[in-house]
């Protein structure tokens, strides 16, 4: 079968699974600029030349996951597919190859519009680029330090049953929680404060390198995330890439989340006309 061209745009924090041990979302966007949704994908146990970076474009078979509605939404064709890694979409003239593809389509500035748009039958978005009116803040607060221990021990379960085969014997060290959620305070053209937590994987890994930088001081640590995504960022031209969850999409009033952040140097008139 014909292998998807995707470029990727959006990798999760891993979350726990039953099946693959953990998991991460992953999403991009087609050559023509339209959002796809590949899921599930066990990244971390990828063999290394099919690990995949953001804004790198992959090729690999994909079918329509029939267990989920969202109009978006695949899967590789088989859990154990290869995955070609191709070229990395560089930063130069102020991310423009990477502006190319991700605002190819209009970009969203309505939260009311876009929940109805994720709510009409006839549409279910569940991916979109998103331009925040203004940001208000970005905020840490305490979770859980750990992972469910009835997921976890599903998983430590499924490890044993393997390691009943010689050729599996290699335990997966499973990532670390999170132990903070992050999420954003803004505004949009509705006129409405909303916050949205960030569940992407950039915000996770800082975290983890921020607390060993501050020889395990949390606190310090998410200052230093939220200054790198609330103080470094709106110098930026930023922009959102939300999404929404299969469990809630159409059950919860504001079904999307932050599952990315676009930030291109912001460019004005006479830097554009150099391009």
């Amino acid at each position: 079968m014909p292998k998807t061209k995707v470029l990727i745009s959006v990798k999760t924090y891993p979350t726990l699974s039953k099946k693959y041990d953990e998991l991460v979302c992953t999403a991009g966007f087609l050559e023509d600029g339209s959002w796809i949704r590949i899921y599930p994908v066990p990244y971390r146990k990828l063999d290394y030349a099919s690990q995949y970076n953001k804004y790198q474009w992959i090729e690999l078979d994909l079918v329509k996951n029939t267990k989920d509605f969202r109009p978006e939404s695949y899967r590789p064709y088989d859990i154990g597919t290869e995955i070609t890694t191709l070229n990395t979409l560089d930063t130069k003239n102020a991310w423009q190859k990477r502006k190319e593809i991700v605002l190819k389509h209009p970009v969203w500035t309505d939260m009311t519009a876009l929940i109805s748009s994720a709510k009409n039958p006839a549409e279910r978005t569940s991916l979109a680029v998103f331009k925040p009116r203004k940001i208000l803040d970005f905020i840490y607060e305490k979770d859980t330090p750990e992972w469910d221990q009835k997921k976890l021990e599903a998983v430590l379960s499924h490890q044993r049953e393997l390691n009943l085969f010689e050729e599996t014997k290699k335990i997966f060290k499973i990532a670390k929680k999170v132990p903070f959620k992050f999420s954003y305070i803004f505004t949009s053209d509705d006129g409405k404060e909303r916050s949205l937590m960030i569940e992407d994987w950039e915000v996770g890994m800082l975290y983890w390198r921020s607390l060993e930088s501050c020889d395990g001081n949390e606190e310090k640590a998410c200052e230093l995330v939220r200054k790198r995504y609330l103080e470094e960022f709106s110098q930026k031209d930023l922009y959102f890439f939300l999404g929404t969850s299969l469990k809630f999409h159409n059950v919860s009033k504001s079904p999307f989340m932050i599952i990315g952040v676009f930030y291109p140097p912001k460019v004005d008139a006479k830097q554009l006309s150099l391009f």
